[in-house]
């Protein structure tokens, strides 16, 4: 062939070559890393579905800044993401957060907590660990007393949460329900208050590695939490929320009092947990000389 000829050929092929790219779809990551396609926004199937169950035909907004949800778009751990709920809106009788719904979307079990919360807490926001077993959105819907409904949503990058090895060191200590103050008491303000429950919240889902048969679930479904005798919220919850469940919440101390926790799991375990909450010294000391 004369190398005219096959020069000629050869262009020819290249110019068809990159006519055919041009024209090819291009792939291009959604903005923050997520897969093509998914936006932190976005619906699924598995919402649509829990929308209708839940909430039937009412009105869900979504992206109104009324509640906000914070979680990690790579969690470095599937069965224990971190999940922090704030809400815009403070707990007056007026109006408040009546009930808050945690989802995940993709879970065998996606609805992890129902919260029945009081304007006691002064401060409708949250903070707890998740399962989350493969790619999925993880939502908060939260409920206003007048009817309201709101949500945000943030998907997630991680796997395996729901099958993780379980941590089997802590059974002798199954129930033991733990208050802790880590900013210590505010009386007339909304204070911060952890609780903990020691607990493996077996999922069914993980295999003993000696027996090598699945463990049967085994999880807390109830928390009711008080202060002085006046509910400050309810939580029925399922094995979504992570192993040896923990939540951050608020209360308003009116008085001194004791916080209380009453707890019940999946095997009809029942536990009890409670914590003595004392003025300040400043303002106990305030209190004796106005006396």
């Amino acid at each position: 062939m004369p190398a005219a000829s096959f020069t000629y050929r050869a262009a020819s092929l290249l110019v068809c070559a990159c006519a055919a790219l041009s024209l090819a779809p291009v792939a291009v990551a959604a903005p923050g890393g997520l897969p093509t396609n998914v936006q932190h926004t976005d619906s699924s199937p598995q919402w649509e579905k829990l929308r209708t169950a839940l909430f039937q035909d009412r009105k869900v907004e979504a992206g109104t800044g009324k509640v906000e949800l914070t979680v990690p778009l790579r969690a470095a751990y599937g069965a224990s993401v971190p999940v922090k709920i704030v809400s815009q809106l403070a707990q007056t009788p007026e109006l408040y957060v009546k009930r808050m719904y945690v989802l995940v979307d993709k879970n065998p079990s996606p609805l992890a907590a129902t919260l029945e919360l009081t304007p006691e807490i002064g401060q409708a926001d949250f903070e707890t660990r998740l399962r989350v077993d493969e790619y999925s959105h993880v939502r908060v819907v939260s409920e206003l007393s007048n009817g309201e409904l709101h949500m945000h949503s943030r998907y997630v990058k991680v796997s395996g949460g729901c099958s993780a090895p379980p941590n089997r060191d802590q059974l002798h200590n199954i129930g033991k329900t733990v208050f802790k103050l880590p900013s210590g008491v505010k009386l007339n303000e909304p204070t911060a208050v952890d609780v903990q429950v020691t607990h493996p919240n077996d999922t069914g889902f993980e295999l003993n590695n000696v027996t090598v048969m699945f463990i049967p679930p085994h999880f807390v479904r109830s928390l009711k939490v008080s202060y002085a005798g006046r509910k400050l919220f309810d939580a029925e919850l399922d094995f979504s929320i992570a192993e040896n469940p923990a939540w951050r919440f608020n209360f308003v101390p009116r008085g001194e009092g004791e916080l209380a926790a009453e707890v019940e799991d999946s095997k009809e375990g029942r536990f009890t947990g409670s914590l003595a909450v004392r003025a300040p010294a400043d303002v106990a000391q305030a209190g004796a000389a106005a006396q």
